[in-house]
């Protein structure tokens, strides 16, 4: 069974991830795409360094070919948003890309992309998943990927050119120059790493990587850059003196950052200083959006600018759409991912890491002085959060207490009000918490957020104690 959640379609290799199942979904593409009369003009696709990403990256173009599509095809493992960017930038109406981002390394995926070169929204990634899985193997129709070729129906195209230039065009290169910061990148044997050296050596940093192989297992461990990750990246920084450390999870779409103390800053934290920056020293206008397990900082700093900050479910689709409606400044989550108005609609470590180099250059300050500088302004929040795998009767049992019966635990402070808009949220004058199921994973995840640690970890083991998950003590 192919199931999409909110970043595409993943699954394990070998069990749900298959040759068939992949060309299942070709097939459901492409024959959308006859349908809506733009097979002609192509769809956009690439892969990341993941086992099988390849291999997957060609079936799906046998398959795209094999029933009437045009195939532009990233012939070098890329970002995620560099082909994100390619559908944009050539006018297409679709793109794909084989990733499963920052699930670990026994999984691979199809992300889709849509006109704009956004994340495929949800009717849309519904339909395809209704049709893929009603497909019988044996009326799939596949063309020999070197046929294509010699045919013209698929066509090896390098973009990377263009979205470097294209990034490097709305970052301040010459404060970069001025400074010439040290910088320690950490791409997590992921595909970052071509793309961000090449924008930090064209700004003139002094670069140090760690972590760039080829390694299809991640070294053995998750990519994706948070606090249990980057012990590595933390000791490099250390090491080097350097200014800051950027890292990106596996298909570059995610970032994280190690200051110049070897601290981890967290993509909350990030996101609300990015905001602040583009509002107070860029001087730029504009509302902010952040799903709702992302922090209300961000809607201090969006109300003391006289801005407004929107509120939407998990899935960067949900967030890009809010921007263009409400044309938004920024928009971002608590995972790492964000935008900003200008470049793509979805979420860009690479364009993410180099604004962040900008904003130490242009203010002079170092990243702690600069985040100590806004929590004194706009106050602290800090952000517990923890997962656990499911069984099928525990999600059944959870959904059972908490959505369908919509039971509450006792919590300490007065609750203001009750989301049921992805999960259950809780809001409190000043703190939240929400316990929600992954869609991307067989998982739940519980989210808090107070003033300080102590009391956001308190309200996540309430809520996970209510819900019978097992809290290490």
């Amino acid at each position: 069974m192919i199931t999409f959640g909110t970043g595409g379609w993943r699954a394990v290799i070998g069990d749900g991830f298959t040759r068939e199942n992949i060309q299942r979904v070709g097939a459901a593409v492409a024959r959308r795409m006859i349908r809506e009369g733009c097979a002609a003009r192509g769809i956009a696709v690439g892969y990341d360094r993941r086992f099988l990403s390849r291999e997957a990256c060609i079936w799906l173009s046998e398959t795209l070919t094999g029933e009437g599509v045009r195939v532009l095809f990233v012939n070098l493992s890329c970002p995620t948003p560099q082909v994100m960017f390619t559908v944009k930038n050539l006018g297409l109406d679709y793109g794909a890309m084989i990733t499963a981002s920052h699930n670990p390394a026994i999984y691979n995926g199809i992300k889709l992309f849509t006109r704009g070169g956004r994340d495929a929204r949800e009717d849309v990634t519904q339909a395809i998943q209704a049709e893929a899985n009603a497909i019988r193997p044996e009326e799939i129709r596949t063309m020999d990927f070197d046929k294509a070729r010699e045919a013209g129906m698929l066509t090896y195209i390098d973009p990377r050119d263009e979205y470097l230039d294209a990034i490097l065009s709305q970052i301040d290169i010459a404060a970069i120059r001025r400074r010439r910061p040290r910088v320690v990148l950490d791409p997590m044997f992921g595909v970052g790493v071509t793309g961000l050296m090449t924008l930090l050596y064209t700004a003139r940093c002094d670069v140090d990587v760690i972590n760039d192989r080829h390694d299809a297992f991640f070294g053995r461990h998750l990519p994706a850059p948070n606090p249990d990750t980057l012990a590595d990246l933390q000791a490099a920084v250390s090491e080097h003196h350097a200014d800051v450390g950027i890292a990106t999870d596996g298909d570059a779409d995610r970032l994280g950052i190690i200051d110049e103390k070897g601290h981890y800053i967290s993509p909350n934290e990030i996101l609300a200083l990015l905001y602040a920056y583009l509002l107070e020293y860029k001087g730029w206008r504009g509302d902010a959006v952040r799903n709702l397990a992302t922090t209300h900082l961000l809607d201090r700093v969006a109300e003391s600018h006289g801005q407004k900050c929107w509120e939407v479910p998990v899935g960067f689709k949900h967030i890009s759409e809010a921007m263009d409606t409400h044309q938004a400044l920024i928009g971002g989550e608590s995972s790492g991912g964000l935008t900003v108005r200008g470049h793509i609609s979805g979420k860009d470590g690479l364009y993410a890491g180099s604004l962040l180099v900008e904003m130490l250059c242009v203010t002079g300050k170092p990243l702690s002085v600069l985040l100590q500088e806004l929590y004194d302004r706009y106050g602290e929040m800090h952000m517990a959060e923890k997962d656990w795998a499911l069984t099928l009767e525990d999600r059944a049992r959870i959904e059972k207490l908490v959505l369908t019966d919509r039971c509450l635990p006792h919590f300490p402070d007065p609750v203001q009000k009750v989301s049921y808009l992805d999960g259950c949220k809780v809001y409190f004058e000043s703190a939240w918490v929400i316990l929600r199921f992954s869609g991307t994973e067989p998982r739940v995840r519980i989210f808090a957020e107070d003033r300080t640690e102590e009391r956001a970890e308190k309200l996540a083991r309430i809520f996970a104690e209510f819900a019978g998950l097992k809290v290490p003590s």
